[in-house]
């Protein structure tokens, strides 16, 4: 598995908040973790941008892709409004999530709860070429659902 190194700046809110952290040996995110100081309480189909209280510079060539965690989705149904996030490698800003509750009932976050996960990812840039014409396929300009019924 390949490493880059990434510096972090904590911010005040952070103090005594973990870092993101790989939860296991194979993990590809990194858990994010609430830098809250009052308990945050989403109501159903409300949205609210959760701070995490660092700022990072990514190298040149990655980003950071923002996801739920599986777990919040599945059980109160809690999710990354624009998932993924992007975060780009000249962003310097406070990485914050932006949440929303698709569940039936309010969800408060804790201070230092997890919340989110990060993925560090390598960018691919693509030049684009104006032409008169495209390569014909199978499928064409078929659209959603032209490949089947679900």
């Amino acid at each position: 598995m390949k490493t880059i190194s990434i510096e972090v700046v904590r911010l005040p809110h952070m103090d005594g908040i973990a870092l993101p952290q790989f939860e296991t040996e194979q993990a590809a995110g990194a858990d994010l973790r609430a830098a809250i100081h009052e308990p945050v309480t989403l109501a159903p189909g409300e949205r609210k941008l959760i701070p995490t209280g660092f700022c990072m510079a990514l190298p040149a060539g990655y980003e950071a892709q923002i996801r739920p965690r599986s777990g919040l989705a599945l059980k109160h149904g809690i999710t990354v409004l624009n998932s993924p996030g992007t975060i780009d490698a000249d962003y310097r800003g406070e990485v914050g999530v932006l949440l929303i509750n698709h569940g039936d009932t309010a969800f408060t976050f804790q201070r230092g709860d997890r919340f989110a996960q990060m993925v560090i990812a390598p960018v691919t840039q693509g030049i684009f070429d104006v032409t008169t014409e495209l390569s014909e396929t199978t499928r064409g300009s078929g659209g959603y659902g032209s490949t089947g019924t679900g």
